[in-house]
C-alpha cells in the first residue's frame, strides 16, 4: 500500500489524473482496474476517479511493492538556480521566463537540456517545490516555443495555475503575445492579417499552407511594421491560434520569410547572415505578454505587460542594419 497526502500544488486534479502522475509507467487498464477493484481510497472512502482532490486529502493506493517499483517513475533533480537571471515575473502561482536560444522548452530526448527541468530545480533550490511530496504535480509550460526561438514564457508553479494559463492560451482571449521578427523585403502594408489555413505533416514535422477541407486548420496572423529597412522588415506579430511554426509559415507565404529560418525562409540571403553575423537561426524573439483582467489566482497578473529584453545578437543585426537612421521604438 502506498499512502500520499495531497500538497497544495496538487489540489483539483481528478484522482485518476493524479494515479496516472504517481504511476506514470501504468497502463490506463491497471488504472482503471483499481478503481474496479476498490484498490484506491480518498481519506478512508472509496471516491470516484473523476473526484477532483483537496489540499491534504490521504489517498490510498493498494499496489505491492513490486508493481509500485515497476509503474513509478524515478525523478532526478538537482537544486540550482541557473535560470535566476532569466526570470522576468515570479509570484506563488507563475513564472515568467525569458528563454535563451538554442534551450527546448521540454526534453525530447533523455540527454536533452530542458527549460522544465530547469524550472524544477530552480524550484527545489527555492524550497518551493518538494517532488518527494509533490509527487503527482511538477511545474511546466503553459505553452512552447522552437527551441531556436527566444523569448516570454509562461510556466504555472501549482496545478491551478497551469490549467487556467492552458485555458487562456488556448482561447486568446486574456492573453496576447508580440513576437519580433526580422523578415526578407519591405512589407507594402504599415499592418495587416494573414487568415490561412495551415496542416501539419506529422511524419516530417513540416508544416505548410493547405485548405479546411483538405485538414488544414484555421490559422490567423497579425503583424505590424515597426521599421523598413532597405532589404528588410522588423516586424512586431501577434497570434489568434496557435498553429505549429505559424508565423514562419505564413511569413514565407506571403513572400517574406523570417531571416535565418532553415526550414522555410531564404537560404541564400540566410547564408549571408550567417558570414556576416555568425547567425544561424530564425530571427524571432517573444518579446512582449499582455494580460487581460485575470480570475485566481492569477490576479496579479490582471492588466500587466511585460517585455523580454532582446539578447545581444538580434540588437548587433538590428543596430548594423538601421546604421545613420532614426532610434527604433518596439
Amino acid at each position: 500500500m502506498q499512502v500520499y497526502i495531497v500538497h497544495r500544488s496538487e489540489e483539483g486534479q481528478t484522482l485518476e489524473k493524479y494515479l496516472a502522475h504517481i504511476l506514470p509507467a501504468a497502463p490506463i487498464s491497471f488504472i482503471y482496474k483499481l478503481f474496479r477493484k476498490k484498490d484506491v481510497k480518498v481519506n478512508g472512502k472509496r471516491e470516484d476517479k473523476k473526484y477532483r482532490l483537496k489540499v491534504n486529502d490521504e489517498v490510498k493506493i493498494y499496489v505491492t511493492d513490486v508493481q509500485y517499483q515497476d509503474f513509478a517513475k524515478e525523478k532526478s533533480f538537482f537544486a540550482n538556480d541557473k535560470i535566476k537571471e532569466w526570470i522576468i515575473y515570479e509570484d506563488d502561482h507563475i513564472l515568467l521566463i525569458n528563454k535563451p536560444r538554442g534551450i527546448l522548452v521540454q526534453k525530447s530526448t533523455p540527454r536533452d537540456e530542458s527549460l522544465d527541468q530547469l524550472v524544477a530545480e530552480y524550484l527545489i533550490h527555492q524550497g518551493v517545490y518538494v517532488p518527494e511530496t509533490e509527487r503527482a504535480f511538477k511545474p511546466g509550460p503553459a505553452h512552447r516555443l522552437d527551441r531556436n526561438t527566444s523569448g516570454i514564457i509562461a510556466f504555472g508553479k501549482t496545478h491551478q495555475a497551469l490549467e487556467l494559463l492552458y485555458q487562456l492560451f488556448k482561447n486568446h482571449d486574456l492573453i496576447n503575445k508580440h513576437y519580433l521578427t526580422l523578415v526578407v523585403g519591405q512589407m507594402e502594408k504599415d499592418k495587416d492579417s494573414i487568415n490561412v489555413p495551415l496542416k501539419k505533416d506529422e511524419q516530417t514535422n513540416n508544416v505548410y499552407v493547405s485548405t479546411l477541407d483538405k485538414g488544414g486548420k484555421t490559422a490567423k496572423t497579425v503583424y505590424r511594421v515597426i521599421k523598413r529597412f532597405e532589404k528588410y522588415s522588423l516586424l512586431d506579430v501577434t497570434l489568434l491560434t496557435g498553429r505549429t511554426h505559424q508565423i514562419r509559415v505564413h511569413l514565407a507565404y506571403i513572400n517574406h520569410p523570417v531571416v535565418g529560418d532553415s526550414k522555410y525562409g531564404n537560404f541564400a540571403i540566410n547564408r549571408q547572415f550567417k558570414e556576416q553575423f555568425g547567425f544561424t537561426n530564425q530571427f524571432l524573439h517573444a518579446y512582449k505578454m499582455g494580460f487581460g483582467d485575470l480570475p485566481e489566482p492569477l490576479t496579479q497578473l490582471s492588466r500587466k505587460q511585460f517585455v523580454a529584453p532582446v539578447n545581444d545578437q538580434l540588437l548587433d543585426i538590428i543596430n548594423t542594419l538601421n546604421i545613420n537612421e532614426e532610434e527604433i521604438d518596439l
